[in-house]
Parts: C-alpha cells; sequence; structure tokens
C-alpha cells in the first residue's frame, strides 16, 4: 500500500470543493493584465458556465473581484490587496524589522524600505517614509524588476550562473536604461563584483535622481531573506554623513539578521571599512 496515497486519501475528504473551485476562479482573475470575462474562466478552468457565474456573484459580493465598465470583465477587487497587507503585516521579518527601518528613517529622515524577492521581482513588504517632500513614492506591495534594481542586486547576490538562467530562461534581460544588464551573463558577473561589498550603493541604476543604498539581511542557514536600504535624491553627501549612513544600514540589516537566527559571517558588522571600493 502506497502511504502517500492513503494520506492524499485521508487529506481530500476535508476538501470543500466549492471553495476550492472559487479559489482558483480568483487566481484565474488575478493572473492577467485585464479582465477577464466569466465564459473565459469557464473555458481555463473547464467548470460549467453557471457554477463560474455564481462563484464570480460571491466572490463580488465579498469585495475579492469586481467588474469592468463594461459588465463583462472581471479584475481583481480590494478586498484581494486588503488581505495581502494584512498577510505582510504578519510576517515575522516585516514584524522585526519594522522598528530598525524607523530608528534608519529617524535618524537621517530618508524613506527606509525592506524588499523581498519574489521570481524575478522585487516587492516592498515594510517602509518608513521620511517626512520631506522628496519622500520615496514607492508603497509597500509595489513590484519591480530585480534585475534593475540596486534591491534586487543585493537579493540574488549570492545566484549561481545556473540559478539566474533557470530564473531568465530566454538569456537575454529587459532593458530599463543604460545601467541595466542585457543578458544573465553580464547580471552574473556584477553580482560576482556585489558579493565581495557589505552594501551597495548607486545613483540612478534604476531611476534617473534616485540613489539607493542598500545591504543584505540573512536568515538562519545564511541565505539572503530580504534587501534593507534608503532611498535619497542623488546629491553629493559629506563623507562623513555618507559612511554613517552606510554604517547604519548595514548594522540594521545585521540585527535584522540576528533577530531571525543567522550567526554566520557579519552578523555583527565592527565595520572598518572605508567607502572606497563600496560604491557599485
Amino acid at each position: 500500500m502506497n502511504p502517500l496515497a492513503s494520506t492524499d486519501t485521508a487529506q481530500d475528504k476535508y476538501v470543500v470543493p466549492g471553495l476550492e473551485r472559487g479559489l482558483r476562479v480568483l487566481c484565474e482573475v488575478g493572473r492577467g493584465e485585464g479582465g477577464v470575462t466569466a465564459p473565459e474562466l469557464a473555458r481555463r478552468l473547464g467548470v460549467p458556465r453557471t457554477t463560474v457565474f455564481r462563484l464570480l456573484a460571491t466572490l463580488e459580493r465579498l469585495g475579492f473581484v469586481q467588474r469592468a465598465d463594461n459588465g463583462r470583465d472581471y479584475a481583481l477587487g480590494m478586498a484581494v490587496l486588503r488581505l495581502g497587507f494584512e498577510y505582510l503585516a504578519s510576517l515575522e521579518l516585516t514584524q522585526l524589522g519594522a522598528p530598525l527601518l524607523e530608528r534608519v528613517r529617524n535618524e537621517f529622515n530618508l524613506s527606509c524600505h525592506l524588499v523581498v524577492r519574489d521570481g524575478g521581482d522585487i516587492v516592498y513588504v515594510a517602509k518608513a517614509a521620511a517626512n520631506t517632500p522628496l519622500a520615496s513614492s514607492v508603497n509597500v506591495g509595489t513590484r519591480l524588476p530585480a534585475h534593475a534594481t540596486v534591491l534586487g542586486r543585493v537579493l540574488m547576490a549570492d545566484m549561481t550562473l545556473e540559478e539566474l538562467r533557470a530564473l531568465y530562461p530566454d538569456g537575454t534581460l529587459p532593458v530599463v536604461n543604460a545601467f541595466t544588464p542585457r543578458t544573465v551573463e553580464q547580471l552574473h558577473a556584477v553580482l560576482l563584483q556585489d558579493r565581495r561589498r557589505p552594501y551597495l550603493l548607486h545613483e540612478g541604476f534604476f531611476e534617473s535622481g534616485i540613489s539607493t543604498l542598500a545591504a543584505p539581511v540573512r536568515e538562519q542557514g545564511g541565505s539572503i531573506a530580504a534587501a534593507l536600504g534608503v532611498a535619497m535624491p542623488a546629491v553629493p553627501l559629506e563623507t562623513a554623513k555618507l559612511e554613517r549612513l552606510a554604517r547604519s544600514v548595514c548594522e540594521s540589516a545585521a540585527e535584522l539578521s540576528a533577530l531571525l537566527n543567522y550567526r554566520g559571517p557579519g552578523a555583527a558588522y565592527g565595520f572598518n571599512e572605508k567607502l572606497n571600493g563600496m560604491v557599485a
């Protein structure tokens, strides 16, 4: 007797088919960039149209989907966004990281972010916004291409060439500006340089006029769990202030790593490094 088969059978008796179909409908609605019609959903899922219409009506009533002005297309509703924010707020990473982001923000009056990687994208999961007209406009939940951002480079720094090729099977990368690596090989060469730095600092790597300074947050076992960084206007800072900012970001990232049970190299920065060679 196959023990896995028996386990699956035991679990199946607790599955609610209607709920499963409703969640699959919700996932399909979220897949498209625009809206999707009920007949198209029925075709994709192999479910009768009448069933799909009932599921959509229920999801619409609860706010998880909404209809476009034409009355036929469905898109995700605000309830999904609220659920996503509640999920982010429940993460241990964001709970532990929030006070550290606020500490950096309060010391330098710069917006401080915590970012994770989801495939080829970075996702902002926590933010401490600066109280200035030039504060970062990026919000929690924003997704940006990992290969074209400083924060993404921090998150991918430990990836091998084989892992990058699996992530980008086409071998070419979408170009954002002149700084963007064009190929997987170019990205890998950049990451090899990044690994030798305790933090990255780059002006205009993704957005002109904005500089980003970021350091990795590691979890138990040593893998990179997040990137902690600040966004600031691309205005030259005094060397002493830049060193203090870099120290604060690195020490905050190391402190968060320690809270995540990381005990490897760099868990507590002595930070004797000078700026030379630290700028990406």
